[in-house]
């Protein structure tokens, strides 16, 4: 931002993106925090506030590991959750190769780390093993632990 606004410059920010959103030029995913300090050279800490102005007016809101998204729109379940549902979805059995970190994270738009933690954590239920060279394979399926 070029110059400083008088209605302080996150809400400055609030309202450019209410706009753009308005517009379509944003349909489901907002930049990263890191892209809208670069495009609107401002601080984090401007950036966070002018988000939770649009979060606290319901148009956006925050997933852990995905990001900032237009609320309402895609599934808002935990991550690890959405990685559960792969082995239904894609109709695998035990002893079957999950799919990799990098399908994954293309799939659901999420980071590495984020999609990595999940993992781990399927791993800790006893959904997933991890073999060196081989990957992840389905260990049991989400009905049978529940189940057991």
């Amino acid at each position: 931002m070029a110059e400083a606004s008088p209605r302080g410059t996150y809400l400055a920010i609030a309202a450019s993106l209410r706009t753009e959103i308005r517009d379509g030029g944003i349909a489901d995913a907002l930049p990263s925090e890191a892209t809208l300090m670069r495009t609107r050279n401002v601080s984090r800490n401007t950036v966070r506030r002018a988000l939770k102005v649009l979060e606290s007016e319901g148009i956006v809101e925050s997933t852990p590991g995905v990001g900032w998204r237009l609320a309402g729109g895609a599934d808002r379940r935990p991550l690890v959750d959405q990685l559960v549902d792969v082995i239904a979805t894609d109709s695998l059995a035990v002893g079957d190769i999950y799919p990799s970190e990098a399908k994954l994270c293309a799939r659901f738009d999420a980071s590495r780390t984020a999609i990595r933690r999940a993992l781990a954590q399927m791993e800790g239920n006893g959904l997933l093993a991890t073999v060196h060279g081989k990957g992840r394979t389905v260990c049991a399926l989400p009905n049978d632990r529940e189940e057991s």
